[in-house]
């Protein structure tokens, strides 16, 4: 069998006397492309956290790339695990080559004195083109698309080499032509980086790339279903999930989701306005 990569067994975690999450396993092995899916508020984020080496549970285990939190140096773990947030917090105007540098050094912006190597550069230039960034490589971050925000940012988080690739809702505020540009950034990977497992965040289907290959479905801090993909995000799953009745379906490997219409509720009458 693959090796593991992230076990998760029987985790809980409380903030304030608030139960969050309620005995949550999970089991991602080398190769395997997750999607955490659920509404907001569902504890998606508190997953990732885990799974990012940036929170410990209430009660519970997590082993992630065999090193179990609590007994280990959480920065040199950290150092294995490529993270991709659209809200990257960098304020200074790097290039996106200094970008793609820093996920070398672990670091938001260039350290001090650190000046790559050759053979670095040459590492981070073969990134960026591996995103489609080519012509971008010196165009400093301020001028950047959020689109070409977030396909930096995957080539940064591959610069350590990781085994796990953490991905938090990486869409965010794309248009529609930015969001499947990224998303073919992301099915790519499971041809260039085969053994790389990934988990990626988010509550809308259509942003599920070809690649997922499970899902966890979480409502209310509590696992509705894990495991394949085609298994999981169902009809019933998501309408459970999402406490509304949803109609889920998969075309040329792509996913959507529509509100179940009742047949015999009365059309709305459009407006003067509209006529």
């Amino acid at each position: 069998m693959t090796s593991s990569v992230l076990e998760l067994r029987d985790v809980t975690f409380r903030r304030e006397g608030t139960h969050i999450l309620h005995g949550i396993d999970l089991t991602v092995r080398a190769g395997e492309h997750w999607a955490l899916l659920g509404p907001n508020g569902a504890g998606k984020s508190t997953v990732l956290g885990f799974c990012g080496a940036l929170t410990h549970p209430t009660s519970g285990t997590v082993d992630v790339l065999g090193r179990r939190l609590g007994r280990v140096e959480l920065q040199a773990l950290r150092r294995d695990i490529g993270h991709v947030n659209p809200r990257h917090p960098l304020r200074s105007p790097l290039t996106v080559t200094e970008v793609v540098l820093t996920g070398i050094t672990g670091t938001i912006e260039t350290p001090m004195r650190w000046v790559p190597t050759a053979e670095q550069v040459r590492k981070a230039r073969s990134l960026i083109a591996g995103v489609g960034l080519s012509s971008r490589s010196d165009a400093i971050w301020p001028t950047l698309s959020q689109g070409e925000r977030g396909r930096t940012l995957i080539a940064r988080a591959l610069a350590a080499d990781p085994r796990l690739l953490l991905l938090d809702e990486p869409t965010t505020g794309l248009d529609v032509a930015a969001r499947e540009q990224l998303l073919e950034t992301v099915d790519a990977l499971a041809h260039t980086a085969p053994d790389l497992a990934s988990i990626l965040v988010t509550h809308h289907l259509e942003e599920l790339p070809e690649s997922t290959t499970h899902a966890l479905v979480l409502s209310h801090g509590k696992a509705i279903r894990a495991g394949r993909v085609e298994d999981v995000v169902t009809t019933e799953t998501i309408t459970r999930a999402f406490e509304y009745p949803i109609a889920v379906t998969r075309e040329h490997g792509r996913w959507s989701a529509r509100a179940v219409r009742d047949p015999h509720a009365a059309t709305p009458t459009p407006s003067l306005a509209a006529r």
